[in-house]
């Protein structure tokens, strides 16, 4: 299966004129007599517990209709604080039932990596629209499944990639194509985190453990669009030092090249902490430090213009301009196709590590 070609420019333009760069709350405005738009958490870990609830409490065009969980001693904590029905509990086995639910809309699949394509395409055979957290998969050909299971059952598609949506990101994304310092030359983009004793699916391969698929899409994806390019070519080498880690990568530092000349040096780790991204240019530079924490997200260019719009919450942001695509049936911004290019380069990436050459993309 292939997909048209991914213009940055035409989507940056697109964004603009709609005001997506602005600092209002969502992409586009609300149609007027409209239902929010109900949303069932799959998956009920600490992302979900600490992030997305809270978030949905503050949206304003979604709001937490369901959830959907193979813990049921989580079910009457989750009932009782959020207020959900008895018929809007589901688990892994009856989820594909919500099918007769008219509350839930979309289904937000908030589990190990490895699980994605699986609940992804139940929640599309369902009806329901998809919202998938990052990584978008396993492997180029999950996304492929995901993406035609979307189309076949005319549902959306979004991936979570919140940084999208955050504002002083989207500047970052603007420069790509105004490029006011001169030509992007060298980019920088580090995002990892010491951990703890506590591992669970992080070490497991088949779940999709290890920082490449944890914390890597971070870095490949900014070094995507501070660029406003694809990459063409890609070296990489991963490391595990500690023994839990010993079935996948602890760290992993790869260099992608663009049809430009521009470089990126990118890294990801379990074994360090690190939270920047940084764009050398002709004539200047920027950066953002932290890029992809959940707050506090901010920056400063080589002249002293600051990078620091604030944004309440990240998530909700991100949940309200993915409902505002489905009430106005409008293109979301984070399309499947866009997880889809992040894991074809993520495939490369191993590829480059375990054959210790340079892979052509």
């Amino acid at each position: 299966m292939s997909y048209p070609p991914f213009s940055r420019r035409d989507l940056i333009k697109a964004m603009a004129a709609l005001g997506a760069f602005s600092l209002a709350p969502g992409l586009f405005a609300a149609p007027s007599g409209k239902k929010k738009i109900g949303v069932a958490l799959v998956g009920l870990g600490s992302y979900s517990r600490g992030q997305l609830a809270p978030a949905l409490q503050q949206t304003e065009h979604c709001y937490l209709a369901g959830i959907v969980t193979g813990s049921p001693e989580k079910i009457p904590v989750w009932q009782k604080q959020y207020n959900i029905a008895d018929k809007n509990v589901y688990n892994y086995d009856n989820m594909h039932q919500m099918a007769d639910n008219p509350d839930i809309d979309v289904v937000y699949i908030v589990l190990p990596t490895g699980l994605h394509k699986q609940y992804s395409i139940i929640g599309a055979e369902a009806g329901k629209h998809v919202w998938c957290e990052k990584p978008m998969a396993m492997n180029a050909g999950e996304c492929e499944e995901m993406i035609a299971a979307c189309k076949k059952n005319k549902v959306k598609l979004t991936i979570g990639y919140r940084m999208q949506h955050e504002p002083n990101t989207q500047r970052v994304i603007q420069m790509a194509t105004e490029k006011p310092y001169g030509k992007i030359q060298l980019i920088t983009a580090e995002a990892g985190y010491r951990s703890g004793g506590s591992h669970g699916w992080r070490a497991d391969p088949k779940l999709g453990g290890g920082a490449m698929y944890d914390m890597g899409v971070y870095p490949l994806n900014a070094a995507r669009y501070t660029s406003g390019e694809e990459p063409i070519a890609v070296t990489a080498r991963q490391e595990s030092i500690r023994p839990m880690y010993k079935d996948v990568d602890e760290t992993m530092e790869f260099r992608l090249q663009f049809p430009s000349g521009c470089i990126a040096e990118c890294a990801t780790s379990y074994a360090r902490g690190m939270n920047r991204l940084h764009a050398q240019c002709e004539k200047g530079w920027y950066e953002l430090q932290p890029f992809q924490s959940y707050n506090g997200v901010q920056g400063r260019t080589s002249d002293g213009t600051l990078l620091n719009t604030p944004i309440e919450n990240q998530q909700a942001r991100q949940m309200d301009n993915d409902a505002l695509a489905i009430l106005n049936n409008s293109p979301v911004l984070v399309p499947g196709e866009e997880g889809l290019r992040d894991i074809r380069i993520v495939d490369a990436i191993f590829k480059a590590a375990k054959e210790g050459k340079e892979i052509r993309l």
